[in-house]
């Protein structure tokens, strides 16, 4: 049984991951030098995909690349990948109640280590919660 990660980040030129068994708790790490688009360019099912599916590839990309080999983010990595990767939506957040609580949450997390969903979960949760997201509604689209 393979995780839907594996089967979505399968790579042209590996073998079938049907073929040769992986556990889900250790996933395979793509080199970290590889930056990520030419991570997502490798990936043979996003090719054509649509730019949703390139930005959850995105993420699950970078997850990947930090996680430790059990495929978890200890707290202290998760708090960086938010400051550096993500700072667009967290700047200015620092101050506001909803956000100190989502991250004393991730102090609060029983193995102080989160899985892609738990890491999904929290990059939404911010995401919603941001000023940019507010700047992003406010935008005209002229056609």
């Amino acid at each position: 049984m393979h995780s839907t990660q594996d089967q979505a980040l399968h790579l042209e030129g590996e073998p079938n991951p049907s073929a040769a068994p992986t556990s889900t708790l250790a996933p395979r790490k793509m080199p970290k030098s590889i930056s990520i688009s030419k991570q997502l360019a490798s990936i043979k099912a996003l090719r054509k995909g649509s730019d949703l599916e390139k930005a959850i590839a995105t993420a699950a990309l970078i997850f990947r690349n930090s996680s430790d080999p059990d495929g978890k983010l200890g707290k202290a990595t998760a708090k960086n990948l938010l400051q550096t990767r993500f700072r667009n939506f967290t700047e200015g957040q620092e101050t506001k109640a909803k956000y100190k609580y989502l991250l004393s949450e991730l102090d609060e997390h029983t193995e102080n280590k989160l899985d892609f969903e738990d890491f999904m979960i929290l990059l939404l949760s911010i995401t919603v919660m941001s000023d940019l997201l507010q700047n992003i509604w406010s935008v005209k689209i002229t056609k």
